[in-house]
């Protein structure tokens, strides 16, 4: 029995995507569930599981088309063994003729002799300066033509025999385009990589982004995590890191500031009474913003826990459309990979994202003294046309007092 693999449903929205490789080929066996292909869309890649145990006796679509939802891929012999006839085509005999073919070898031709003796009486007879010029130009003596005294060259004479040289550049032009055809290659956008393109392109087009910034003295939440971690870990199964805890200073922020929590819509502004945090995850097909849902309902743990199940989906690409729909709200975390300070650009049709850097030890005032303190740079880029710049730098405040005192999250002060 044939049984049809079909493009499954993509998610709202989305009914279109890419053939980005199949892990089969015809006559290969497969399993139920088993992946088959990958298919990329505008939003995430997934893919396709085996409908049924057989064999893969047809694929109808190649890598790098594009198909709707609904659309028939292939198709598997459902539980037998199907011989996939292979046409074994002839050796082609390939016959080689030669044309004009060499009938006579011609006597090499003599060789120039060069008078030894003459290039070195000549040599000795020229003044420094013109030994200097032929010396730093690789001149040859015999194909300067003497201007001065009983045929002797001159100064002149050897700054003409320069001119007269083809330059660098115009004999090595070929020989340098062909070492740059071999360092440059061309290679096609991914369906994920234009759709980053267009949306962060569209978000500078459209949004007023301004970014405003700000630093947060770090010793209280390092202190936090130090003294909880293999506690924590051990309870709950999964690493205590920084990030919980921004998200949840940023919810208390974002519950005194709601204009960064809403987004615009035509000539309205729509006031978001719940907290979805996107959080910026880097992959190798690009950058992706899995949601952590509910986030203002959840205890540190439950975040962390789901902050980690999300970054590994995404680098194992099996993030779904719904895992990134519905933000109203990212932190993008440059500080990973060593970033100082930064300007995020916002995530349409989100109104704020908050960028986090680096931890870095900084001599800082405090109290009248100089003292070494880890410090880290957070910048909030935020769309102006719905965002003030007073209720901006406020968010920002907010954010910074809770990550200095970790105690006011817990207390939700």
């Amino acid at each position: 029995m044939s049984i049809d693999i079909k493009v499954p449903s993509l998610g709202e929205s989305v009914t279109e995507a890419t053939i980005a490789r199949w892990y089969k080929n015809v006559g290969d066996s497969v399993t139920i569930d088993e992946p088959l292909l990958e298919l990329e869309t505008d939003k995430v890649t997934l893919e396709v599981p085996a409908p049924a145990t057989g064999q893969l006796s047809d694929i109808k679509v190649n890598d790098g088309d594009t198909v709707e939802v609904g659309t028939t891929l292939g198709s598997i012999i459902e539980g037998v063994a199907v011989a996939v006839e292979k046409k074994v085509e002839a050796p082609i005999k390939k016959e080689i003729i030669i044309e004009n073919p060499i009938t006579e070898v011609s006597e090499p031709k003599e060789v120039p002799k060069i008078e030894i003796n003459k290039v070195s009486e000549v040599s000795s007879e020229l003044s420094p300066a013109v030994r200097k010029i032929i010396a730093e130009n690789n001149i040859n003596i015999n194909e300067i033509s003497p201007s001065g005294k009983n045929g002797r060259i001159t100064k002149e004479d050897a700054l003409n025999s320069i001119s007269n040289q083809p330059s660098k550049s115009e004999s090595n032009t070929s020989p340098i385009s062909v070492r740059n055809d071999k360092l440059t290659e061309r290679v096609t956008m991914s369906r994920l990589r234009k759709t980053i393109a267009k949306r962060l392109k569209d978000a500078q087009n459209t949004a007023a982004i301004l970014t405003t910034f700000n630093e947060v003295d770090m010793t209280e939440l390092i202190k936090v995590r130090s003294e909880y971690k293999e506690f924590f870990e051990k309870k709950h199964g999964v690493k205590l890191g920084f990030m919980s805890f921004f998200v949840k200073a940023c919810i208390t922020a974002l519950k005194e500031i709601p204009e960064v929590n809403a987004e615009i819509e035509n000539d309205d502004i729509i006031y978001k009474n719940y907290y979805n945090i996107g959080v910026a995850v880097g992959t190798d097909q690009g950058l992706v913003v899995p949601v952590v849902r509910n986030a203002d309902q959840l205890i540190v743990a439950d975040i962390e826990k789901e902050i980690s199940n999300l970054g590994k989906k995404a680098r194992d690409g099996k993030l779904s459309i719904g895992d990134m729909q519905d933000g109203t709200f990212t932190i993008s975390n440059g500080g990973v990979y060593g970033s100082l300070m930064s300007t995020p650009i916002i995530n349409p049709p989100q109104a704020g994202v908050l960028g986090m850097h680096k931890i870095q030890e900084r001599p800082i005032a405090i109290d009248g003294e100089v003292v070494v303190r880890p410090m880290m740079y957070l910048a909030l880029s935020y769309d102006h046309r719905l965002i003030d710049g007073k209720a901006a730098v406020t968010f920002l405040v907010r954010v910074k007092e809770s990550l200095e005192d970790p105690r006011r999250i817990l207390l939700s002060v």
